[in-house]
Order: C-alpha cells, then sequence, then structure tokens
C-alpha cells in the first residue's frame, strides 16, 4: 500500500477520535492485510506524537479465544497508550470524547526494565516487572457500530479508548496470575466473573507475545511503561451514570463512575 494512503487512512481515524464522529470500516474500502493495519496505526502514532502528545504504554487485545474466533483470528493484537488516554480511580470519566465504549478488566504491568523481542519469555516478562496493577480498560471503535473486522480494529489502535488505573501496585513476589480472581460489576450487578489464566492461561505470557511482536519493528516495551495485558471477560457496554468496579484477588480493585 503506498505511503501517501497509509497516512490518508490513518488520519481519518485520528480525525474521527477527536470529532466522536464514527467513520465507515476501513475494510469497506480497502483490501487491507494485517501488516498495512499496523503501518496504519503506527502512522496514527506518529500523528499523536507530532501533536504533543506521549506514548506511555501498549495494550494487548484479543487474548481471549471467543473474541479471536469472532473475529476469525487465531492470535491477539496490540496497540499503543497515548497520555491523554490514562485515567486514575477517583476521577470520574465523561463520555463526550467517546463513541460507543465498553469495559474491560485487565492487569496492568509497570515494567522496571526494557524487553526487546524475539525470544522473550514469560521468565523474562517475571523478571523484568516492578509490580502489577488493577485496571480498567475502556474500548472503543472509530467505525460505526463497531462492525469490524481484524484489520480495522488493528488499524484504529486495537480500539484504545481510555485506561483507568488504580492507585496500587502490587509485586509479583510469591504471587502466580493464573490464579487472581476478577468479578466485574456494573452498578452492583455482576456482569463477569474470571481468573488470570483466562488471558492466554497467564496474563504474563500476553506481554512476551507483545515483546516478540514488536520486534518485527524493532520497538521494545520500555521500561516505565504500562503493558496492558488482556481482559479477563467479554467487554461490557457502559453510558452516562454508569459505575464500574472490578475486584481483584490479592491485588485489589479498581472502578470509575461514568458521567455525559
Amino acid at each position: 500500500m503506498e505511503e501517501d494512503v497509509i497516512r490518508k487512512i490513518a488520519l481519518e481515524i485520528y480525525n474521527a477520535e477527536k470529532t466522536c464522529q464514527p467513520i465507515e470500516a476501513m475494510t469497506n474500502q480497502y483490501n487491507l492485510s494485517n501488516d498495512e493495519a499496523y503501518e496504519i496505526q503506527l502512522e496514527g502514532m506518529r500523528m499523536r506524537i507530532a501533536d504533543g502528545c506521549r506514548i506511555v504504554g501498549k495494550k494487548i487485545g484479543l487474548t481471549s479465544q471467543a473474541m479471536q474466533q469472532g473475529l476469525g483470528v487465531f492470535e491477539p493484537d496490540y496497540g499503543y497508550i497515548a497520555d491523554y488516554m490514562v485515567g486514575y480511580e477517583g476521577e470520574p470519566l465523561s463520555l463526550t470524547k467517546l463513541i460507543s465504549p465498553k469495559v474491560e478488566p485487565e492487569i496492568a504491568f509497570v515494567l522496571k526494565e526494557d524487553l526487546r523481542g524475539p525470544g522473550i519469555t514469560v521468565a523474562d516478562v517475571l523478571r523484568s516487572t516492578a509490580g502489577i496493577m488493577p485496571a480498567i480498560e475502556i474500548i472503543d471503535s472509530r467505525v460505526k457500530d463497531w462492525k469490524i473486522k481484524i484489520q480495522d480494529t488493528i488499524a484504529d489502535g486495537a480500539s484504545i479508548g481510555r485506561v483507568i488505573l488504580s492507585g496500587k501496585l502490587t509485586p509479583l513476589e510469591n504471587l502466580d496470575m493464573r490464579y487472581i480472581g476478577l468479578v466485574l460489576e456494573k452498578n452492583g450487578e455482576v456482569m463477569g466473573t474470571a481468573a488470570g489464566a483466562a488471558v492466554l492461561g497467564h496474563p504474563a505470557n500476553a506481554v512476551a507475545w507483545l515483546a516478540n511482536k514488536l520486534a518485527k519493528y524493532d520497538i521494545p516495551l520500555k521500561k516505565g511503561e504500562i503493558i496492558m495485558s488482556g481482559s479477563f471477560t467479554a467487554a461490557c457496554p457502559v453510558n452516562a451514570g454508569d459505575n464500574v468496579t472490578c475486584h481483584f484477588d490479592h491485588i485489589g480493585s479498581v472502578s470509575v463512575r461514568f458521567i455525559k
């Protein structure tokens, strides 16, 4: 695909995010490969950096078999987290900058060392992690009505919207993330339950996958970055007035209130 076409699509997605006006699926207009979709995503990241944004982390999506089967794919995808996308527990989140948000309960890794693939293992991830935090990813799609294929969500930054972090960082010593239980509540009603093993068998597997995947572009996971490792459950739609809390065994909880 020509560079000017890649830039045109990336700009269209970026403008849709800024204006909150959804667009038609890119795959309705272009026969995109996954690699071309990642090139579009990368160009979109460059546009945000040029506008003064800072990349503070990365996210992994499609870590569950159900989500992969829904899009007809057999591996996760990834995107970048910019500084304006990060919020913290206790701050209400306005929906005015989002189009069709859904929440996903996740574990956020905070790195104390760089991770550069290929050949990164779970042991490397655990050794390079300062700690983990309860987190909520608010996914969003710039494509109308979430009518997407895998190439659409990749080009759209893996459908990143916002990330809510708790204020608690838990070190990994004597902690097996496979057995961290999760209860997702919306307005006091249980919307889903799961354990860490739902994320590629172990959330650190997802982080290792990402480090190795990014080796193709010579991009490391950097010291200090936040790495969102993928959702424990199916995504849950939210509206203004909703209160969402994710209770994680051993590492605490995180909550967010949505406002207009």
